[in-house]
């Protein structure tokens, strides 16, 4: 195992599962597993395989699973045999955690499935949360699942999170935006994975309606966090001309669920919520703050703002945030707002500093005192996540 950077635990806040795509059908209510996706082995001359689901053959994209290849080794597409095994076998997965210094770790992704099927959609959030949850059980004080649920309907939503919370699961992701099933059917069945991390970007409901209070209240009763995931923008990862600024705008978009949420009064009306911007880096919560406080204070009265303290109050109280590399971020922490950050490794992932996160964390905090170290790489997570 890596020599741990300190005494105390690292824990990575966000870390993924790469499932294989044929567990579905394991998985699945009995009458839906014939619709599940299978796995076709391309021949010797195309190196890859294929996803074949619902009438299309894609090939597999490994674009998630890059763990241990340099940048210039990177495989957009090839055989289930490229994929890092730690995505979907536990043993394999707590070897690279060992390999890499990490004592436990966050997990998210793997489903919901990509279908315009809309039983089949919800159906496969169960599934979904069913097998991680079976995953985690390999090492729980290691391994701590996200549970997913769609906000379609939120008692479902909320019936979904109680059945993976008696299972274990730490937190519930959610898509940045409520989701209805009129988009499902209209997106088409290419942009249902992605609709579970974004929702309707410009729907007429939002989480600062009545209509959510119960799915915050429940949440803070089984005490998971909740946490949004690159919702904000989708990334159009097949697409190299526009992956790279994508990628930046998925970052800074997440602020505007956060805003919805303060200005609407949801942290004032749940001040024990805890909400986690995972993946977005952190380095621009400090301004998100900042700039919240200053236009609240002049357009809070022709806006009727229902706020009785400013927006950075409610960054501090509940809002929190991951990041990879960011040291902007990290030489922030001490500015309003900004104090809730979390490091993560992001592995399996393109962006992954496995196998090397002890020395990323090494140069990240050159200079800071080890007693934050020690919070920002892994007590605050162990602490949120209750791990």
């Amino acid at each position: 195992m890596a020599t741990q950077v300190n005494d105390s635990p690292i824990v990575d806040a966000d870390a993924h599962v790469n499932p294989f795509p044929d567990f579905w059908s394991d998985y699945l209510p009995a009458h839906l597993r014939d619709l599940a996706p299978r796995i076709e082995h391309g021949d010797e001359s195309e190196d890859c395989d294929y996803v074949v689901f619902e009438g299309r053959r894609k090939k597999l994209n490994l674009i998630g699973a890059q763990a241990g290849r340099k940048g210039k080794d990177f495989k957009i597409n090839g055989r289930a045999s490229d994929a890092r095994s730690g995505g979907w076998e536990p043993a394999a997965r707590l070897e690279d955690m060992n390999t890499d210094g990490i004592d436990a770790a966050l997990l998210f992704g793997g489903g919901p499935l990509g279908t315009g099927n809309n039983e089949l959609f919800q159906a496969s959030f169960d599934a979904y949360n069913t097998w991680l949850a079976d995953f985690c059980d390999y090492a729980p004080g290691r391994l701590g699942g996200v549970g997913y649920v769609p906000m379609q309907d939120v008692g479902e939503s909320i019936r979904m999170m109680r059945d993976f919370a008696r299972r274990g699961l730490k937190a519930v992701n959610i898509p940045a935006f409520p989701m209805s099933a009129t988009s499902l059917a209209s997106a088409g069945a290419g942009a249902a994975q992605t609709l579970a991390l974004t929702g309707d970007t410009s729907g007429a409901r939002t989480y600062a309606d009545p209509e959510f209070d119960p799915f915050w209240q429940a949440a803070i009763e089984l005490g998971l966090p909740v946490t949004i995931h690159l919702g904000g923008r989708s990334v159009r990862f097949l697409e190299p001309q526009h992956f790279l600024p994508d990628l930046l705008m998925s970052k800074f978009a997440m602020a505007e669920p956060i805003a919805v949420l303060i200005f609407g009064g949801v942290f004032q009306r749940f001040p024990d919520l805890r909400f986690v911007s995972v993946e977005s880096g952190v380095g621009w919560f400090a301004f998100a703050a900042d700039y919240m406080d200053k236009t609240w204070e002049k357009q809070r009265f022709w806006t009727k703002s229902v706020l009785e303290q400013p927006p950075s109050h409610f960054m501090e109280q509940n809002v929190f945030g991951s990041f990879i590399h960011d040291a902007p971020g990290v030489a922030m922490r001490h500015l309003p707002g900004a104090k809730n950050i979390m490091w993560s490794s992001d592995y399996p992932h393109s962006e992954t500093t496995f196998p090397d996160s002890h020395k990323v964390i090494d140069q990240l905090f050159a200079g800071v005192p080890d007693d934050e170290r020690k919070v920002i790489t892994g007590l605050r997570a162990k602490q949120l996540f209750n791990f």
